[in-house]
């Protein structure tokens, strides 16, 4: 274990020798780094139990690759009927359409999601914080705090192609 997060036995026995190559990394660091770890061998067990929607390469390219598509293209954009939102690799529940409001920024916003469906982590380009499904993984797009847009002061900004609605049935 010491030696997978760089520490050395020089180092240890003599702190004064400095290596730029070999430093102790932060506590933060390694347990990011094993979090990680263990996030990936997690996603890899469910891969192979839980059987999920065929996508074609749009919305691969959306919820694998965790590209964007166009702003105001989506089928969700405006979209107003009353019902649930899902997940369109997995099929779990994300969001309620009592949550979805109008920020005009081009993608479906939402201010909150349902409890334990949506992931938040930090993104690649280091500024933003994505949005990803809790069960299967896949990219639906960024959450921005702080905007106003409603006393919830949440944007969950989503692809559409990550998305399936399923209507309220009338009783």
């Amino acid at each position: 274990m010491l030696v997978l997060f760089g520490y050395r036995k020089e180092f240890v026995d003599n702190p004064e020798q400095s290596d730029p190559f070999h430093c102790i990394m932060d506590m933060k660091t390694m347990l990011t780094i094993i979090i990680l770890i263990l996030w990936g061998m997690t996603t890899d067990a469910q891969d192979k139990t839980q059987t999920y929607t065929k996508l074609n390469d749009f919305e691969k390219y959306v919820i694998i690759d965790k590209g964007t598509e166009r702003p105001f293209t989506g089928t969700y954009y405006k979209h107003k009927e009353k019902g649930t939102y899902a997940c369109k690799q997995c099929g779990a529940h994300l969001y309620k359409s009592t949550d979805k409001f109008d920020s005009d920024c081009g993608w479906p916003s939402f201010d909150d999601e349902i409890k334990g469906a949506v992931l938040r982590v930090p993104d690649k380009d280091g500024r933003r914080t994505e949005i990803i499904c809790n069960n299967c993984k896949g990219h639906l797009g960024h959450v921005f705090l702080g905007e106003g847009y409603t006393s919830k002061n949440t944007r969950h900004c989503v692809n559409s192609v990550s998305l399936v609605f399923i209507p309220e049935t009338k009783k």
